[in-house]
């Protein structure tokens, strides 16, 4: 009621929401970032999984040919060939073939998703202290951009080495480094870039690539002698059509490891041979030290006998990943990586990315 006794009326109030609309609020008020990892601004065309844990090269569809060859292979083995030879002959036989198959995958995934060896990027501030190197140098005090050189040249257990600079990296490469084109990064003790296990192989995951090839070799010649076996027992007993017919898998298997265990095997004895003289496939393809460039051409990295070479190569230290790629961002590097195109530009060096390295 009212003083004067007349009913009240009813009011009603809105609620006004003055958020954003406040003159006190800056119109331009900063955003909340969220840290990104380094493996999301990663300049090079790698492929990243599991929070940058698994990094892989972006064309991996030889790979999961790779995978799906070994897999396939071994399940039919597995099905269709030891149940009959464990009886027949050994249970010893699907034992050892899975210790086979197990020791295969784990050293193929291990390659697969490992770091190679990639050499991190120079930063802005480290291609222009490099720049200013140079010029210092080569007496320069003109205020023109000079081109860096090429080359270096260090001596390596008498023997000179050549650095070559990487344009599109900002570095110059150490020692036995090369730039991979496919997946646009600079790898320390480059060997070559393998699309069957869709990955570069490098300093840091070389010993695992040869284990991989060796042990495929092993588990393919096992699979294929195993499976003859087995035809040539079943036809013994029933003939040999009739043997055919009774295990059609292992007419299958069987070609499938014929044709494969040559190139296999001949890439295991390859690469024993480099592994024993303590070269890459990248050297021994351009003939870095043959004698053919000369009498005094000599491999400086080998320690001159088989044995070393191959303790040198498969039981020495393992190299730390020199990407973190798991780290959080910096500012400064943010701005510094451009990631729709997989380069890095850098003020007025930025022309020089596109020439021939």
């Amino acid at each position: 009621m009212t003083p004067g006794g007349g009913p009240m009326k009813e009011c009603g109030y809105s609620e006004i929401n003055t958020r954003g609309t406040s003159p006190m609020e800056s119109p331009h008020k900063k955003k909340k970032t969220v840290a990104k990892r380094k493996w999301e601004v990663f300049p090079g065309r790698n492929k990243f999984y599991c929070n940058g844990r698994i990094m892989m090269a972006r064309q991996t569809g030889v790979f999961y040919l790779t995978l799906i060859l070994i897999l396939v292979t071994s399940g039919l083995f597995f099905a269709f060939d030891c149940p009959y030879l464990a009886v027949k002959i050994t249970p010893a036989i699907p034992v050892i073939g899975g210790i086979l198959v197990f020791f295969v995958m784990g050293t193929l995934l291990r390659t697969s998703f490992s770091d190679p060896g990639v050499l991190p990027r120079a930063t802005p501030d480290e291609a222009a202290d490099l720049e200013r190197q140079i010029d210092v140098a080569n007496g320069s005090t003109s205020g023109g951009y000079r081109p860096p050189p090429r080359t270096k040249e260090v001596v390596i257990n008498g023997q000179t080495v050549k650095l070559k600079y990487c344009f599109t990296c900002k570095i110059f490469r150490p020692p036995r480094a090369s730039h991979c084109s496919l997946c646009d990064n600079c790898v320390e003790r480059f060997d070559h870039h393998c699309p069957w296990v869709g990955n570069c192989v490098g300093k840091r995951n070389y010993r695992f690539f040869y284990m991989f090839i060796l042990s495929l070799s092993f588990l393919t010649v096992f699979i294929f002698a195993f499976v003859i076996t087995h035809v040539i027992l079943r036809s013994q007993q029933s003939g040999f059509l009739n043997a055919l017919k009774d295990s059609p898998a292992s007419v299958l298997e069987a070609v499938v490891c014929f044709f494969s265990v040559w190139s296999i095997v001949g890439l295991s004895g390859f690469h024993t041979y480099l592994i024993s003289s303590n070269q890459t496939t990248n050297e021994d393809i351009k003939g870095s030290w043959s004698s053919k460039r000369g009498k005094e051409n000599y491999n400086p990295y080998s320690y001159g006998n088989i044995f070393m070479n191959c303790c040198a190569a498969l039981c020495g230290p393992m190299n730390p990943s020199l990407i973190d790629r798991r780290g959080i961002v910096q500012a400064d590097m943010a701005q510094s990586v451009t990631p729709s195109n997989g380069l890095t530009m850098y003020g007025s060096t930025q022309s020089q990315s596109n020439m021939v390295r």
